[in-house]
């Protein structure tokens, strides 16, 4: 398992050498610092815990801070990256260079807030007929049952609050790697806005 924090900066499209046109991610892959090492022995599990953009010093608690080793400045951005595949130890530098010979990624991400959503955006219902006088036009219809049991059962798909979860797409495929630039390019979208913050990790699947 390879993966690093990113940046989501936006989608545009490239064309490849028969003109054929692909909509793509552009992924923002800024040198991530390892602030630990985590190791079977002691934890339970093998992991490193990577960093990303300095924190300003009083902005800073002596909590937080406490976890950085004196070598690396405290960073706003910690993820934890488990049996991670490189030869890494605490105030190294990781970046796009993990990635050679890697096709596909999974990208991880908190997707949009969509708000107060009705059923048929949230979860896809039909709806009634939109003619003149149906009386039931995006309404869920009945949600419970009559004397037994008498309330409406867990889980039933009613409207709320819809988008704002963390949303894993996997198998994206890399277009293109440009390592002045520091970017990925990948196939298709990927969940969040602008400039959110994105783990980008190699497929699982793939």
């Amino acid at each position: 398992m390879k993966g690093l924090i990113a940046r989501k900066e936006g989608m545009t499209q490239v064309f490849d050498e028969a003109g054929n046109v692909t909509p793509v991610t552009v992924i923002r892959v800024d040198p991530n610092v390892v602030v630990a090492c985590k190791t079977k022995e002691k934890f339970g599990y093998n992991a490193v815990v990577l960093g990303l953009d300095d924190m300003k010093p009083q902005k800073v608690t002596k909590p937080y801070g406490g976890q950085f080793p004196e070598a690396v400045k405290p960073k706003k951005v910690l993820r934890e990256f488990r049996d991670f595949d490189a030869p890494v130890a605490a105030g190294d530098e990781v970046g796009l260079e993990i990635f050679d010979g890697v096709r596909f990624l999974d990208v991880t991400a908190v997707s949009k807030g969509k708000g107060f959503q009705g059923v048929m955006k949230r979860w896809g219902f039909h709806g009634g007929r939109a003619s003149h006088g149906s009386k039931f036009h995006r309404e869920p219809g009945s949600t419970g049952q009559c004397t037994t049991p008498g309330h409406s059962f867990k889980k039933t798909k009613m409207p709320g609050r819809m988008g704002g979860e963390r949303v894993t797409v996997q198998n994206l495929r890399i277009v293109r790697i440009d390592p002045e630039l520091k970017v990925i390019l990948v196939r298709g979208a990927v969940p969040g806005i602008r400039n959110c913050t994105l783990i980008v990790r190699s497929a699982v699947k793939k």
